[in-house]
C-alpha cells in the first residue's frame, strides 16, 4: 500500500477526528509522562509527527514552554489542524522524504510511525532522534510485537497500512539514534498497543 493511498484514507476520515468517535484524552497520560522527563527546561520546540487534525495535546506541550510544529500526510488533516489551532507550523509532507528545519526538545510520534513502510522504518526513526537535542524526548507508539510485522486493516473504513520492527528492533534502534529508553508499556492491554519514551543522551 502506498503513502499516497494512506494520505487518501486519512482524508477520508480526518472529521473522525472532531467527533466523539474518539476519546479526547486518548494519549493525553502518556504525554504528561514523557514531558516530565524534560525536567525544568520549558523552551524549545515539540514536533508532531502525524499531528492530524485533533489538537488535544497543545495545551501541555505549551504549559512547557514549547512552540509547536507538525507535519502530516493528509491534506484535509493539515487544513482542519490549521484552522482548530493556526498558530501551529504545519507541514503537509510524506515523512519518509522530509528532513526536519531545526532542533526539538520533544518529539510525539503518537499512533502514525506505524503507518510508514516497513523498509523505511528504522531511517525514519533515526532522522528523527538526529533532530532531537541532547536530553529531548521522544514518544511514540507502535505494534508490541515480538518481530517485524505487516498487514492491512479496515477496522476505521477504508483500508490502511500498518508495520512494526518488533520490540527488539524498537530498542535497538533507540541505541543506534544515541538514545535510552525512559519508559515501555502496552497502555491498552491486552491490545498490541505499545507506548515508549526514550530521550537523547549523545
Amino acid at each position: 500500500m502506498t503513502h499516497s493511498a494512506i494520505a487518501a484514507a486519512y482524508d477520508q476520515l480526518a472529521p473522525r477526528w472532531q467527533d466523539d468517535t474518539f476519546s479526547t484524552v486518548d494519549g493525553v497520560r502518556q504525554h504528561q509522562r514523557a514531558l516530565a522527563f524534560l525536567g525544568s527546561i520549558d523552551r524549545g520546540w515539540a514536533l508532531s509527527v502525524g499531528c492530524g487534525c485533533n489538537t488535544r495535546f497543545n495545551p501541555l506541550l505549551r504549559e512547557h514552554g514549547l512552540l509547536l510544529e507538525g507535519i502530516d500526510l493528509s491534506h484535509r488533516m493539515i487544513a482542519l489542524a490549521q484552522d482548530a489551532d493556526p498558530s501551529v507550523v504545519l507541514h503537509h509532507a510524506d515523512v519518509c522524504d522530509w528532513s526536519p528545519p531545526r532542533m526539538y526538545r520533544f518529539i510525539s510520534a503518537w499512533d502514525s510511525l506505524w503507518h510508514v513502510m516497513l523498509q523505511h522504518q528504522r531511517a525514519v526513526m533515526l532522522r528523527l532522534m538526529e533532530a532531537l537535542e541532547i536530553g529531548g524526548v521522544f514518544l511514540f507508539t507502535a505494534g508490541g510485537l515480538d518481530g517485524p510485522s505487516e498487514h492491512v486493516d479496515a477496522t476505521m473504513g477504508p483500508e490502511v497500512y500498518y508495520a512494526t520492527l518488533g520490540i527488539p528492533g524498537l530498542l535497538e534502534i533507540l541505541k543506534d539514534g544515541g538514545c535510552v529508553c525512559r519508559h515501555l508499556e502496552f497502555d491498552q492491554f491486552p491490545e498490541t498497543h505499545l507506548a515508549v519514551i526514550a530521550q537523547r543522551t549523545a
